[in-house]
């Protein structure tokens, strides 16, 4: 396992302070919505819808009104996890699903990129959104990988509240599109790296 003193003085990233500075918000919020009987998989399962109909507008090339759809069904990608605490869930299928869901959403938003690209003959383009797709799921592999051999590494530049933040600006904002599509495939590509370099250094220091 971890050294307990190195995890403790790990930074946080930005995901968990945010969690933070709405966790006032999103639980009210998850406990009315848990009384309604709404249940925590319900959410994670519209969330993904919204993204996919967000999805479809992108390769269409109506990028702003997909933006729209990706800012509204973001607050979902938290609720879930509010639900979940209401009613004292138990299980960790949850967890798992909501985990899945996130990286078909990655899929469904840069296959529509692709797309859109694919469409204007800009395959240079395509070829950085796929960089960007293969660096958004390597991020979530590596972190998971490493809690499987016993190393918390939620570190790293480009989490996924990163990644979706600058894929809704560069969507509202369309001239910044090819910037933003940049910027995604360098900074998930090193974030991956930089969470091999970490679980590297925290072997290393354990001797193994």
């Amino acid at each position: 396992m971890s050294d307990p003193q190195q995890t403790e003085k790990k930074p946080k990233v930005f995901t968990d302070r945010l969690r933070g500075w709405t966790g006032g918000i999103i639980k009210p919020i998850g406990s009315g919505l848990y009384r309604m009987g709404v249940h925590p998989d319900m959410v994670t399962a519209f969330g993904l819808l919204i993204v996919a109909v967000a999805a479809v507008f992108i390769g269409k090339g109506q990028l702003q009104l997909g933006g729209v759809l990706l800012l509204i069904g973001l607050p979902l990608d938290a609720l879930d996890g509010a639900v979940a605490r209401a009613m004292q869930r138990k299980g960790r299928f949850g967890i798992m699903l909501d985990s899945t869901l996130d990286r078909y959403a990655d899929g469904f938003i840069f296959a529509a990129l692709s797309y859109y690209f694919a469409v204007l003959g800009r395959f240079d383009m395509l070829l950085l959104a796929q960089a960007a797709l293969l660096g958004s799921i390597l991020v979530s592999y590596a972190r998971a990988r490493a809690e499987g051999i016993g190393v918390n590494t939620k570190i790293g530049l480009f989490t996924r509240v990163e990644r979706v933040t600058v894929i809704i600006i560069m969507l509202l904002a369309p001239r910044l599109l090819d910037w933003g599509v940049l910027i995604l495939a360098v900074g998930t590509n090193f974030t991956a790296m930089q969470r091999l370099w970490f679980v590297y250094n925290s072997l290393k220091n354990e001797g193994n």
